[in-house]
């Protein structure tokens, strides 16, 4: 029986860790600076560059309305 090698060309889809990301040209909602985002923009909807995004994000929550502690 011999062993088929068929998995180490990583061709799956997925993206591996060093793999560079597609970036695209966009132009910042708030400012109006020109940015590139890791995703294809969509028709109207909001773009945020780095520094307007971190103002727009919501808080983040420790507990996800779970009612808090262990049982």
């Amino acid at each position: 029986m011999s062993y088929d090698d068929s998995g180490s060309g990583n061709d799956s889809g997925g993206r591996g860790y060093g793999a560079p990301r597609e970036m695209h040209k966009a132009v910042c909602s708030d400012c109006g600076k020109e940015c590139e985002v890791p995703f294809k923009p969509t028709e109207g909807k909001p773009v945020y560059c780095r520094d307007c995004f971190q103002k727009h994000r919501k808080p983040r929550r420790d507990s996800y309305g779970g009612g808090g502690g262990r049982y």
